[in-house]
Order: C-alpha cells, then sequence, then structure tokens
C-alpha cells in the first residue's frame, strides 16, 4: 500500500461517522469483551487518562447500540510483520449515534498509537461519535504533533488489547473489495464486514 499523509488518514477515519453528551466519567481502567464473529477480543480501556473517551465508547457499550455492527475497513500497510489497522462501529447509523465528543488528544492523555491500541475515528476535532480503530503494529503518525502543519491533533487514544491480536490479525487479513471505498478508502473496505456480536463489560 502506498504511504499516507496524515490528512488523508484523518479524512478517511472520520468518513463514516459524524453527529452532541456525553455519560459520566469512568475513574479507572475497564475492561470490555469484544464479540466478532472472527473471535473474542479484550480491550482495557484507559479511562482514567482518556476519561471523555472512554467515557464515550462505554456510553455504547452500555446501550447496547453496538450489537449488530460491523468491522468493515483493514488498512493494510506493505510492512512485515503485518501493520494497518481495523476500522469498525456503526458507519454513521444516525439511528444509533450519540452527539459528537471533545477531541482527548495524545498530548493531553499521554496514550501513544501502538500496536493494540483502540482510538476513535474522526474527521474534525470534536466530531467523533460511534466509529472506532484498532492498530497493528505502532503507529505513531496518528499522535498529536504540535510541530506539524494543519490539523496537528491527531486521534484519541483511549485503551489496548489484552487479549485477542490474534483476531485483530484475522481481521486485517480478511478480504476486502478492490472498488469499495472513496478516496483512500478505496480497496480497503472489507467484503464481507466482519461482525461484532455485541460488548460488554467484564
Amino acid at each position: 500500500m502506498s504511504t499516507l499523509t496524515k490528512r488523508d488518514l484523518i479524512a478517511a477515519l472520520g468518513a463514516l461517522g459524524a453527529t452532541p453528551a456525553i455519560a459520566q466519567t469512568p475513574a479507572a481502567p475497564v475492561r470490555v469483551d469484544l464479540a466478532t464473529a472472527l473471535g473474542a477480543i479484550t480491550l482495557e480501556l484507559a479511562a482514567d487518562k482518556a476519561p471523555i473517551t472512554a467515557a464515550n465508547f462505554l456510553r455504547y457499550v452500555d446501550a447496547r447500540r453496538y450489537d449488530g455492527g460491523v468491522f468493515y475497513r483493514a488498512m493494510k500497510l506493505a510492512a512485515a510483520p503485518p501493520a494497518g489497522l481495523i476500522q469498525g462501529g456503526l458507519r454513521g447509523d444516525p439511528a444509533r449515534t450519540f452527539a459528537p465528543i471533545a477531541h482527548e488528544s495524545t498530548q493531553q492523555t499521554g496514550l501513544r498509537h501502538k500496536d493494540g491500541t483502540i482510538s476513535m475515528a474522526r474527521y474534525a476535532p470534536g466530531s467523533a461519535t460511534s466509529e472506532f480503530f484498532i492498530c497493528v503494529g505502532d503507529l505513531p503518525s496518528l499522535d498529536a504533533d504540535p510541530t506539524a502543519p494543519g490539523d496537528n491533533l491527531g486521534f484519541a487514544a483511549f485503551g489496548h488489547v489484552v487479549t485477542g491480536m490474534d483476531v485483530v490479525l484475522k481481521i486485517l487479513a480478511a478480504p476486502v473489495s478492490l472498488t469499495e471505498g472513496e478516496g483512500v478508502m478505496r480497496g480497503q473496505m472489507l467484503s464481507p464486514p466482519v461482525a461484532i456480536g455485541g460488548i460488554r463489560r467484564e
């Protein structure tokens, strides 16, 4: 896959999600189990470091909004071992989407986009709603970079995979359509999408 600019990534990651507040803020890390058609993933949400973003995700979890959601995108980077990200959520379904949340950058939280990090997809800062992605390999270009021009706030990392990276890799390796997707997302849309059975607190 060709190299993508941060602007391309921001546009692509935000393309399928956006629609305003948010549930009460949890104060400590929280674990959730994410069931997919290819296996289970356990996530630990850094609610202590990224309280707004973690609370937003838990709001969807507790309302069972992710039941019937999908992983629909696999961005595969030309690297060994495999690298890239998988993106999932509600595909911007307005009937299931809560209001956007304030952006918590990696500069604020101290979290970084490393192998197994879960983060919120967005377009403009403050537009994140239901869509999220999981990193495969370290992706520092998704961190905030105050020295970069333009939109340099990066994405809101808010947790990491505890178990189930083998499942993440299966989703990354799943078949994609060569024709679906717009712009930089063309050729990255999973065909078929990988179903999310639900996400529950442990």
